[in-house]
């Protein structure tokens, strides 16, 4: 059975989209006529509203194919904010070039294209998350649930299903699984023959995470998918392989191969990523001057014995060691050693095995000073590494710089060594400590094989919103 609820919800956007340009380009054309100061180019209401309505079906073609009406965009907000962004300038653009080349003006004054594409921006971001809401909430009545059958008795499996276990907040239903050895679901089959036959007529799509031995097998679930006019979505066992910069390219000419490279920072990409890291740097260290001599004043005055900065080995790209600088947050009696030997020297051995069993973290850790709770909290203690990122040491967002002890307890280490460390990461702006070490490391992971120079500006502005919050509302939480 096909499911038209995407094909529904992207022919609405679409309407909404053109209603949200219509509405801003009209509100720029009144906010300027509004003005007392005198237009430049007189133009009628109507005039204006007919040029635009037959402009506007280019402008929603340029979303098209930004890929705005994609389903694969419609969770991810960053990214949709983002597209609207550059669909908003390319689209005003577009409509300047046509002013250009018109006889007679379309703009009745300057200003009037720059609240245009201000208002858009903001018009359009309003009416994707009303239609976000509008979405979801349907879901909650049955309304637009995609039901799938998943084919495959492995752990990919077992991971789908719980994802998808609510519904209203997913849209996706899983009907019934197909595994020779599972009985664990409420509807399992040992064939996939008897589960199309008994959920054949309520099934949209089909998602297969086994590749079977027999290639009857495969070629049954595929044609049956494509018979049926079925959504069909194969995810490999070893999913790592599959993530990341992926090329399809023709091997000899004739045989399709598909080339996966470690990361996807590499070319153009480490280059630009290498400018923005020196441009940004050198400008936050000028911005925060006056936070260094306040937070070096603070150290020292706290603790006059010890110094002010502490530095500390760590690994980056490629294994290449390097030391990375922080202003001193730990009491001097403790400084410069390892967790069991400073919780040992204050008494407290037990709290040695707690900090390790909880990710190489705690709460309300004795060994910090006052002072060094605060910059902590603040972040602060992190400006010094603006040196590092200048030197190149390290780059704005990477991996976090992990020390030897802790790289070496990871399986995957080189994977996360194959680009440079990072002032903040994925990992921080996902949970920082409040998350597992074994889930900082897939973040970490995630990012080196998923990297994009948007994903490096989605987290930087994350990472703002972090800082804030945990000054604010959290404090910090160690």
């Amino acid at each position: 059975m096909k499911s038209n609820a995407s094909l529904i919800y992207n022919f609405l956007l679409m309407i909404g989209d053109f209603l949200a340009l219509v509405a801003a380009f009209v509100g720029a054309y009144f906010l300027r006529a509004a003005s007392i100061t005198p237009v430049a180019h007189p133009v009628s209401g109507l005039t204006y509203l007919y040029v635009f309505l037959g402009l506007l079906p280019f402008w929603i073609l340029i979303f098209a194919l930004l890929g705005l009406y994609n389903s694969g965009i419609y969770e991810q907000r960053f990214k949709e904010a983002g597209r609207l962004l550059i669909g908003s300038f390319i689209g005003l653009l577009f409509v300047v070039f046509w002013n250009f080349l018109s006889v007679n003006p379309i703009f009745p004054a300057k200003l009037v294209p720059i609240y245009g594409f201000g208002l858009s921006f903001i018009f359009l971001l309003l009416l994707r998350t009303i239609a976000r809401i509008i979405r979801t909430t349907l879901f909650g009545y049955g309304v637009g649930i995609t039901h799938i059958l998943v084919v495959g008795n492995t752990a990919i499996s077992d991971e789908i299903i719980e994802s998808f276990s609510n519904g209203r907040r997913s849209g996706y239903f899983v009907e019934a699984v197909v595994g020779d050895m599972r009985r664990t679901y409420r509807a399992d089959y040992a064939t996939f023959t008897e589960a199309a036959e008994a959920h054949g007529e309520k099934l949209h799509g089909i998602i297969q995470t086994e590749l079977y031995a027999d290639e009857t097998r495969n070629r049954e679930v595929l044609e049956y998918a494509m018979t049926n006019h079925l959504s069909y979505r194969f995810i490999p066992g070893n999913t790592e392989l599959f993530v990341g910069n992926l090329e399809v390219e023709l091997f000899r000419n004739s045989i399709p191969v598909i080339a996966v490279r470690q990361t996807a920072l590499f070319g153009w990409g480490r280059v630009v990523k290498r400018l923005f890291d020196l441009f940004v740097s050198l400008v936050l260290l000028i911005i925060s001057s006056p936070l260094w001599i306040l937070s070096a004043l603070a150290v020292k005055l706290s603790d006059p014995s010890g110094p002010i900065l502490y530095r500390a080995k760590r690994l980056s790209r490629f294994g290449s060691p390097i030391f990375i600088y922080k202003f001193r947050t730990m009491k001097q009696a403790y400084n410069d050693m390892s967790p069991e030997a400073g919780f040992t020297k204050m008494g407290l051995p037990k709290l040695a095995e707690k900090y390790r069993a909880n990710g190489d973290q705690l709460t309300n850790d004795p060994r910090i000073s006052r002072v060094g709770k605060f910059l902590r909290a603040a972040s602060l203690d992190e400006l010094p590494q603006l040196f590092n990122i200048v030197r190149g040491d390290i780059s704005l967002v990477g991996p976090r710089a992990l020390d030897v002890f802790e790289i070496e307890k990871y399986t995957k280490k080189d994977q996360i060594l194959s680009v440079k460390s990072g002032l903040t990461s994925l990992a921080i702006v996902s949970g920082r400590s409040g998350i597992s070490y074994e889930e900082r490391r897939k973040l970490d992971l995630y990012y080196v094989q998923n990297w994009s120079f948007w994903l490096d500006l989605v987290i930087l502005a994350k990472t703002a919103r972090v800082i804030l919050e945990r000054i604010f509302r959290h404090g910090a939480r160690y």
